[in-house]
């Protein structure tokens, strides 16, 4: 038994020697991006099944759409939440955080020239920052094209100060909680506010607040004029998270782009957060995707 014992403690010495190389002598060149994957895409399953299949796939985390979990987040009660964080620890499963933050709501609007709509989404969001810490998670991607539109007889120049008057109103909730908001660009047939990284990189930059930054999605870096592994090179350093999925609204791998290239660049910057699987077509099934996509995302990790 004790030389047994010995063997045991020699392997784990091993172990934390060899992770304490890899800090040292590798430092921040390591990579240490990690896989996850969005929710919404088990559309008929249990939160649990979900977080137990997406670990048994290989995914080290897994982001949450609000609208999943009930129509407004505030009907999720403070145990619920505590269920959810205890489910997936339990499943040994990281909670990203949130995305889809406005979707399927109503009188809720980030460019709305109303204050009153204005301060019900500041409260809102407030309220999922929340629950994005109750959870386990300390990103919130805000895409919701529909909440963010220019609204009719609103110029660009409005919309972004209305935008900054309403995030500026969560600097402190975020700050407290320690979450970061990411504003995520979107193409031109999505939304006619913040369509391109440098008009959001802009926007982020008039908040100038470090828990505000940029999100990078690979299906919206496709619509750009500028080559998506240009726009990593350039705005990779400032990405807080990472969206990975095909023009054809499929997971990666399904398509067309060539994600080799993808993952050299975010390599190059030094990336090192998310990479979280987002696919808006489900017909291949929600086993394929998950278990397709880490596998062919994962092929470029181990070479590099």
């Amino acid at each position: 038994m004790r030389a047994g014992c010995r063997w045991r403690e020699g392997l784990l010495g091993l172990s934390v020697a060899w992770r304490w190389l890899e800090v040292v002598y590798l430092g921040s060149g390591h990579n240490t991006m990690q896989f996850a994957i969005c929710n919404e895409l088990f559309t008929d399953w249990t939160w649990e099944k979900t977080c137990q299949f997406s670990a048994e796939c290989g995914y080290e985390g897994i982001e949450v759409a609000p609208y999943t979990l009930a129509s407004r987040i505030n009907e999720v009660s403070n145990d619920q939440r505590r269920k959810l964080s205890q489910q997936a620890k339990a499943a040994g499963i990281e909670v990203v955080g949130l995305h889809w933050l406005l979707a399927k709501t109503e009188g809720l609007h980030l460019t709305s020239p109303e204050l009153d709509v204005r301060n019900r989404t500041s409260e809102y969001l407030k309220e999922l920052i929340r629950a994005c810490r109750d959870i386990g998670g300390d990103i919130m991607v805000f895409g919701s094209p529909q909440q963010r539109d220019c609204l009719p007889g609103v110029t660009h120049q409005e919309a972004t100060e209305f935008a900054v008057q309403t995030i500026t109103e969560i600097l402190p909730v975020l700050e407290t909680n320690n979450v970061t908001l990411c504003m995520e660009p979107l193409a031109p047939s999505e939304t006619n506010f913040l369509q391109t990284c440098a008009e959001t990189i802009a926007l982020v930059d008039r908040i100038g607040h470090e828990n505000v930054t940029l999100h990078l999605d690979v299906k919206a870096m496709s619509s750009e004029q500028v080559s998506i592994v240009d726009l990593i090179k350039k705005y990779g350093p400032r990405a807080g998270h990472f969206h990975a999925n095909d023009a054809n609204l499929l997971g990666p791998g399904f398509g067309e782009i060539d994600f080799g290239p993808i993952f050299q660049s975010l390599n190059e910057v030094s990336y090192q957060g998310w990479v979280s699987v987002e696919v808006f077509d489900y017909s291949p099934g929600p086993e394929r995707l998950a278990k397709d996509s880490i596998s062919y995302m994962k092929q470029f990790v181990n070479a590099s």
